[in-house]
């Protein structure tokens, strides 16, 4: 009995110290990464770092005049922004925030999306006849620009990664490119402008549905990805008692975030000044925050899908909005007419 109780304080005192062990390796681990929300501010020349956990600025990267989209590489190490000002690419060194290499363009780009495998940043081309430029992050040259119906205004990679959806504004079309072929697969045409999309996902991976947010609709449509058909159109519930409309110009509804557990669609709209929840699959609205800036022009979420931050054109800032209350919980004064935003991780040890 001596013996065993021996036995089994022994075998505690080794896990407590392997334990001990991979706390430090942990604390110490170089690989280390962060959430961080990359805002854009498109009448400047910087872009805001902020970090979720204390919504504050922690980091800015500049020297980029007129910067539009931004993506950041799967595993951490860059941030890619596109520059409207120089028509580039531009490489930012994710520990630094330091610009490394600009990438020329076929013309002048607007929105950007990154592969999921890291391998390729996909540009909109904003000037005609358009398409979507094909950035090799190996050579970090420009390879190739795929063909589309009309300048595109923003490209999407799907959640799979086997399809790069790139919307036109004057071509009024959804561009759906092979990413295996770089040929497009198919192409369906809007009675609109085709503004901001995002997706939903089948248990499989694969894309279920798209929404489309359109020019002059408060609102959004729902594309089936297997028949390429409109399958629904949503409008965005009514003002307040007691707000009143936001002038808006084209574009009264901006921006769109799917949860990661495909639970609900966040919807910002512009006009209202709010940002709406909406159940997935049936498109009930459950949850509504007024925000208290102005200019509700992007949306992104943090990967566990509990805040969502909200790009305010108008005044400046961005809202962190609490997905669960949908309640505003902060608003963090960035640079000038921020509008697209997203998330990645960073090097724990980059620039704060």
């Amino acid at each position: 009995m001596i013996t065993k109780r021996l036995f089994l304080r022994s075998a505690m005192v080794l896990a407590v110290v392997a334990l001990s062990g991979l706390t430090l390796s942990a604390a110490g681990n170089s690989n280390a990464k962060v959430v961080r929300i990359i805002q854009t501010n498109s009448a400047g020349d910087n872009v805001h770092v902020i970090d979720p956990a204390t919504n504050k600025v922690v980091g800015v990267i500049e020297g980029i005049e007129v910067n539009h989209g931004a993506g950041v590489a799967p595993d951490g190490s860059r941030i890619y922004i596109s520059d409207e000002a120089q028509s580039t690419l531009d490489v930012v060194d994710a520990k630094t925030l330091k610009i490394t290499k600009r990438v020329p363009l076929s013309g002048h780009p607007n929105n950007i999306a990154v592969a999921p495998d890291g391998r390729r940043v996909y540009v909109a081309i904003a000037e005609a006849p358009g398409g979507v430029d094909v950035i090799d992050t190996t050579s970090l040259t420009d390879i190739k620009t795929l063909q589309t119906k009309g300048p595109i205004h923003n490209p999407y990679v799907t959640p799979d990664g086997k399809y790069v959806v790139a919307g036109s504004i004057r071509g009024k079309s959804v561009n759906v490119i092979d990413t295996q072929t770089d040929q497009t697969a198919w192409t369906l045409d809007m009675d609109l402008g085709v503004r901001p999309m995002t997706f939903s996902r089948n248990p499989d991976g694969s894309t279920k549905w798209i929404f489309v947010q359109l020019s002059d609709l408060n609102g959004f449509a729902v594309v089936d990805f297997a028949t390429h058909k409109e399958i629904k159109r949503i409008q965005n519930p009514d003002l307040l008692p007691g707000k009143s409309e936001v002038t808006a110009g084209a574009d009264p509804s901006h921006g769109m975030a799917v949860t990661p557990d495909q639970k609900t669609l966040v919807v910002c709209s512009r006009e209202n000044n709010e940002l709406f929840a909406y159940s997935l699959p049936d498109l009930k609205v459950i949850g509504r925050a007024y925000l208290g800036g102005k200019g509700a022009a992007w949306v992104t979420l943090t990967p566990d899908g509990k805040t969502a931050y909200v790009a305010m054109a108008v005044t400046n800032d961005v809202s962190a909005v609490d997905v669960k209350s949908m309640k505003e919980i902060a608003r963090i004064p960035v640079g000038y007419v921020p509008k697209r935003n997203t998330t990645g991780m960073l090097p724990a040890q980059s620039a704060d």
